[in-house]
C-alpha cells in the first residue's frame, strides 16, 4: 500500500511516496516561485508528484490515495483552497485541478493541520488519543486532534492557535490584533527580542556571535549567547520561554490533551527549552493537582510531518 503526500508551501513544493508503515521511500522538489498564476504552480504540483512516483519505482496506479498540505484556509470537503495569502490562492479548486492533471483522487487540508496528523499517527503523538502539535516558524501554527480527528471548527478555521492574546496591549501582530500569542513566541518574535536586548547590550556576546551585523540574529543567537553565559542572551531566552509558556499553558487549560509537542526551528533546542517549559506548565497548570498530565515534548518527523501527514490525510474524510 502505497500513498502520496505533497507540501505545499511558499517557498517549496516538496512531494513523498509513503508506504504503510509511514516511510518516505522516495521524495521529489521544486521551487514555488510565488507569485504566478494558480495554473503553473499546479502544473508543477503534479509533475514532482509523478516524479516521486517515479523514483520510487512506482506507477501512479500504485498509488492508494494521495493528498496535500496546502498554506492558507481550506475546504478540506470540497477540496478548496479558499484563501491563502502567500500563495494568492482564492477559492482555488486544488484537489480537483490536480486530479486532472494526475489521475488520482487528491485529499486537502491546512499544512499546519497535515503536519500535526504526520506527528499524531507517525511521529510524538502517535500513543496519543488527543494531541496538539505547535509549530514555532514565522508564525505560530499547529493542529489539534481530539479523539483521533482533527478540530478545524465549523468553518474549518479554527485551532489558530497563534492568535489567542497574551497582552492586550502588546505588540502588534500581522492579523490586525494586538498582543496575540504569535507576536510573542514565533521564530521571527524570538529574533525582533534578540536584536532589541542586543542594542540595549552593546557589551553582550550575541554582537560576536553575528560578527557585528545584526542582521545576521537567527532564533538560535540568544540561545548560543546563553551557553557561553551572556547575562542578555539569557534574559532573552528566559523571556521567550515565559512567552511561549503562557499560550501553552493556555491551550493545556483547554484541551488538556496526551501530549503536546513543539515543533519548528526553535524546537532543535530540544531540552533548553522543554525543562523549564515543563516547570512553568507545571506551575501555571489549571489541573496541576491532577494525577494525569499531559506530556511536553519535541516534534519527532521535522519536514517529513507534511508529507506524511499530507498521504494520510484520507482517512479522517473518508
Amino acid at each position: 500500500m502505497y500513498r502520496l503526500g505533497i507540501d505545499l508551501g511558499g517557498t517549496n513544493i516538496v512531494a513523498g511516496v509513503v508506504d504503510e508503515n509511514y516511510k518516505i521511500l522516495a521524495t521529489a522538489k521544486r521551487k514555488t516561485n510565488c507569485p504566478r498564476p494558480v495554473e503553473a504552480i499546479v502544473s508543477d504540483m503534479a509533475a514532482v508528484a509523478l516524479e516521486a512516483v517515479e523514483r520510487a519505482g512506482l506507477k501512479i496506479e500504485d498509488i492508494e490515495a494521495a493528498g496535500v498540505g496546502s498554506p492558507g484556509a481550506i475546504n478540506p470537503v470540497d477540496g478548496v483552497v479558499c484563501f491563502s495569502n502567500n500563495l494568492d490562492f482564492h477559492d482555488v479548486p486544488l484537489a480537483k485541478m490536480l486530479k486532472a492533471k494526475v489521475g488520482i483522487d487528491f485529499y486537502l487540508e491546512n499544512d499546519a493541520n497535515a503536519a500535526a496528523y504526520g506527528e499524531y499517527i507517525a511521529g510524538a503523538g502517535k500513543e496519543a488519543n488527543s494531541f496538539i502539535m505547535i509549530t514555532l516558524g514565522t508564525g505560530v501554527g499547529g493542529g489539534v486532534i481530539i479523539d483521533g480527528k482533527l478540530f478545524s471548527g465549523s468553518n474549518y478555521a479554527g485551532a489558530e492557535m497563534g492568535h489567542i492574546v497574551i497582552d492586550f496591549n502588546g505588540e502588534m501582530c500581522g492579523c490586525g490584533r494586538r498582543g496575540c500569542w504569535e507576536a510573542y513566541a514565533s521564530a521571527t518574535a524570538l529574533i525582533r527580542q534578540t536584536k532589541k536586548a542586543m542594542q540595549e547590550n552593546r557589551d553582550s556576546i550575541m554582537w560576536k556571535l553575528v560578527d557585528n551585523n545584526i542582521e545576521k540574529v537567527s532564533g538560535r543567537t540568544a540561545f548560543d549567547a546563553m551557553r557561553r553565559n551572556d547575562k542578555a542572551g539569557k534574559e532573552v531566552v528566559d523571556n521567550y520561554i515565559r512567552y511561549l509558556g503562557i499560550g501553552l499553558t493556555d491551550h493545556i487549560n483547554i484541551f488538556q490533551p496526551d501530549i503536546v509537542c513543539i515543533g519548528g526551528g526553535v524546537s532543535k533546542e530540544g531540552d533548553n527549552i522543554i525543562v523549564p517549559l515543563k516547570k512553568f506548565v507545571a506551575k501555571e497548570n489549571y489541573a496541576r493537582d491532577v494525577e494525569k498530565q499531559t506530556l511536553i515534548r519535541t516534534a519527532a518527523l521535522g519536514n517529513d510531518a507534511g508529507i506524511i501527514g499530507a498521504a494520510y490525510i484520507c482517512d479522517l474524510y473518508k
